[in-house]
């Protein structure tokens, strides 16, 4: 089955973000969207996406207009070809006491280190960008700290690696969707690959309001790295579904974004915790220590 990739660059990381959402909007939609910056100084972000059939070329052409993008390139993708790429780029990724590796790269995880397996395969949440390896990171500090969560969600989920991340430190019952189908299937598949399926449940679902999140809640720690704009709508359902005292931790943030997130969720009864910024990204532990009024 062929797959289509549709790439740009865009100047500056908040237009970069603005087009990526936008990106989610088209019909047909992508299945998953990459907002990246090219690491050459130019200031320069790549924005990307991936579409099951071939996407609306004038609807990308207008888009690349309105936040005066380059052109959309749009190529056709061999599921086969994508998977060697896959295999040849991601390298092991650590953060903490995590590794994030590909099935390729099992003997490069160093001993003391627990290791999460990532299939090749189209979905975000690698561990190679920073917004999952801030998550990482602001997780592993809590356990440092002593904290020990006993029921753990992850909205918006990608490849699965955050609850699996707290489902093999914890052995805890683990929460991990996502509204993209891609998605919910990657992370079945990688939570099989990590052995991991009596702590990991899994689904396709838009926030917290379906049914696995309603019969796990309360939870002790949220997972939440996804976007700016939907982590503030999501604010009262992840409130609602926290115990006093649990921690949300929150990414998906270009650090302007961060202090617009943090007041929202101050509002339903939050403090802020702890905090990574990791070039132009940050990740937020905010943790609950009141009752939403």
């Amino acid at each position: 089955m062929a797959t289509y990739t549709a790439l740009t660059t865009v100047s500056g990381a908040e237009c970069a973000e603005s087009l990526g959402e936008a990106m989610e909007r088209l019909v047909p939609a992508p299945t998953g969207v990459g907002v990246f910056e090219v690491e050459d100084d130019s200031g320069l972000w790549e924005v990307g996406g991936y579409f099951l059939e071939r996407p609306d070329e004038i609807a990308l052409a207008l888009l690349a207009s309105a936040f005066e993008a380059k052109d959309f390139a749009v190529s056709r993708v061999d599921d086969r070809d994508w998977v060697a790429q896959v295999r040849r780029e991601l390298h092991p990724v650590e953060a903490g006491r995590f590794t994030v590796y590909g099935d390729h790269d099992s003997h490069r995880v160093g001993p003391n280190r627990i290791g999460l397996r990532i299939e090749a395969a189209m979905a975000f949440g690698t561990g190679h960008h920073a917004t999952t390896r801030g998550s990482l990171m602001l997780f592993d500090r809590l356990l440092r700290e002593g904290h020990r969560p006993r029921r753990v969600a992850d909205i918006g989920c990608g490849t699965g690696v955050l609850a699996m991340a707290a489902a093999k430190a914890l052995r805890v019952p683990c929460v991990a969707t996502d509204i993209d189908q891609v998605a919910a299937d990657t992370v079945r598949a990688n939570v099989a690959a990590n052995d991991l399926g009596p702590w990991v449940r899994t689904g396709r679902a838009a926030g917290v309001r379906h049914l696995h999140y309603r019969n796990a809640a309360p939870f002790d720690l949220v997972f939440a790295n996804i976007l700016a704009s939907p982590l503030k709508r999501l604010a009262t359902d992840i409130s609602g579904q926290l115990t006093v005292g649990g921690n949300a931790i929150l990414a998906g943030l270009l650090t302007q974004q961060a202090i617009g997130v943090r007041r929202v969720f101050e509002g339903h009864g939050f403090a802020l915790r702890d905090r990574i910024r990791l070039g132009d990204w940050t990740s937020l532990n905010m943790r609950r220590i009141r009752w939403r009024p």
